[in-house]
This record gives structure tokens, C-alpha cells and sequence, in this order.
């Protein structure tokens, strides 16, 4: 397909205001960054929200605010809540859920990040998969690891999810998937092989989201993802002044490789989503 969804990741869990004065952290300062970035080209807004001390929190009223404010500001703006890991419990993680967001994030298998073990067990991810189906949200399916595709294959097989969910490749976190060429080429491999009709994207982490970007559009990837929660550089020298600085970098990739930025409207249908008010996913199993 020769558009290309632009999803920006406005906060994460671990960056901090003293790493890059720019990360967005109060609910008003995320729905600001967001919508500048949505100005930029941006179509998908992936959302973690933080405590007023920055920690990571599952405060499902901040999760409201900030896509009450994305609704507002950035019509048919794709919402995507997080339900990773990193310094949440994991029994609150999916208690946003209820506000159905358009999709949210969903990690099928633990895997070792820098100083924690990222711990998915079975039981999280089965009850996240279903407050998702109940939902009706659509899944991003976060793959760290090979063995995560067949764990997003069981949810298909258990009637949990769809056969075309949209897959993210994470690439070059420390102790994970290292960011290779060949192994992004491995991953299509059996993505293609146990999830024919998936859509998917990669993800580069810190200096590795440039390369992976241009690995994923040579490639003809649905989506590409940028933001601070991944890269708080545009520069190996220079601090991103914003996420919308480093949605125009990914805008002048997709043009560079002859390919076009998708609308708020192709990317819902590109993500098998319904138009912006009419409900989240258009094919639930």
C-alpha cells in the first residue's frame, strides 16, 4: 500500500523532563504535544500517562483526559492506550480499558529489558485480550521476541482476536530483539507465515529508530512509529525540540522512499477501524 500511518509515541515510561524538557507528562501537556504532532502528520497517538512525579501510572481518569482532549483537538486521530509493564501493576494495566480506546497495545510474552524482567504472563495476557475483544479494541500485538507471533497466533486460535491484527516489531532494546537488518526479515518471515492478513510496523529504540524506519519502508510496512517515548533526539547532537519534530522527520522518510503519509481516514481503514465515532474496530471475531 503506498500510505503509510504515522504513529507517534508522546511519553513512554521511562524518558524524563531532566532527559528532554520537551516530553509531555500532565494530561494537558500530552493533549497539546499530541496535536502539534497531529499538525505534523501524525494518525495514531500511542498514550501512557504519569503520575504528577513523572512515575508511570494506570489512572484510568488521566487516560480519559487525555483522550477526551485528542478526540477535541485532532479529529479522527487513532487512540491507542498502552497496557505495557514498566512500573505499573500489572492488575491495573488494562483499567482503562473500559473507555474503549480505538486500539491499545498488547504484549503476548516476557522478555529481559535493561534492569527488570518485562514479565506478560499468560493470565495477564489472556485477560487483556479479552477486556480488548469486549471492548472492542483492536490490538497493536508487541513483539519483543519470535516466540510473541505464536503467542498473538493462540489469541487468534482462542477466538480472542481477529487473523489481522496490526504487529510492532520492537527493535534495540537492550537484552531483547537487537536492531538488525536480518532479523527484521526473519520476523516478517513468520509473521507472514502464522498471520498472513496482519498489518505491521517496527520500532526502533534511541538511535536505532531512523535505520529500523528505513528498514520497515523498504520493506512496505503499513506504519511507521516515532516519538519521544522511543528517541528524545532528532540528531545524535540535538535534543528534539517536540514529538512533532520528530513526526516531519518520519514524514520526509516516507517521502524519500516514494510513498505518501496516510489521512486520519485511510489509516482507520488501512487498520481496519471504523470511521472516528461510529465504534473501534470494524471486524471483531
Amino acid at each position: 500500500m503506498n500510505t503509510v500511518v504515522i504513529a507517534v509515541a508522546i511519553t513512554g515510561s521511562v524518558p524524563r523532563k531532566k532527559d528532554n524538557p520537551a516530553l509531555p507528562i500532565t494530561p494537558s501537556e500530552q493533549i497539546e504535544s499530541t496535536h502539534q504532532a497531529f499538525e505534523a502528520g501524525a494518525t495514531l497517538a500511542h498514550i501512557h500517562v504519569r503520575n504528577d512525579d513523572e512515575s508511570p501510572s494506570s489512572d484510568p481518569e488521566r487516560f480519559a483526559v487525555v483522550q477526551a482532549g485528542i478526540v477535541k483537538h485532532c479529529p479522527g486521530m487513532i487512540v491507542q492506550f498502552s497496557t505495557g509493564g514498566r512500573g505499573r501493576d500489572p492488575g491495573a494495566r488494562g483499567s482503562a480499558l473500559y473507555l474503549k480506546p480505538d486500539m491499545a497495545s498488547l504484549s503476548t510474552g516476557s522478555v529481559n529489558f535493561p534492569t527488570i524482567v518485562y514479565e506478560n504472563h499468560t493470565v495477564l495476557v489472556t485477560d487483556l485480550a479479552t477486556k480488548m475483544r469486549d471492548n472492542g479494541i483492536r490490538p497493536e500485538i508487541e513483539i519483543f521476541d519470535l516466540s510473541h507471533l505464536h503467542g498473538a497466533r493462540r489469541l487468534v486460535e482462542a477466538g480472542l482476536m481477529d487473523d489481522h491484527p496490526h504487529v510492532q516489531f520492537v527493535m534495540g532494546v537492550q537484552n531483547a530483539m537487537p536492531a538488525e537488518e536480518h532479523l527484521l526479515d526473519l520476523m516478517l518471515g513468520e509473521l507472514r507465515r502464522v498471520l498472513p492478513k496482519a498489518t505491521w510496523t517496527a520500532a526502533g529504540i534511541g538511535r536505532f529508530q531512523a535505520p529500523v524506519m528505513e528498514w520497515a519502508l523498504k520493506r512496505g510496512a503499513d506504519a511507521v512509529r516515532t516519538g519521544l517515548e522511543d528517541n528524545i533526539r532528532i540528531a545524535k547532537d540535538r535534543l528534539a525540540a517536540s514529538n512533532a519534530e520528530l513526526v516531519q522527520q518520519a514524514a520526509e522518510t516516507i517521502a524519500r522512499h516514494g510513498r505518501r503519509v496516510a489521512s486520519v481516514t485511510e489509516a482507520r481503514e488501512q487498520l481496519g477501524l471504523r470511521a472516528a465515532g461510529t465504534g473501534a474496530t470494524s471486524a471483531c471475531p
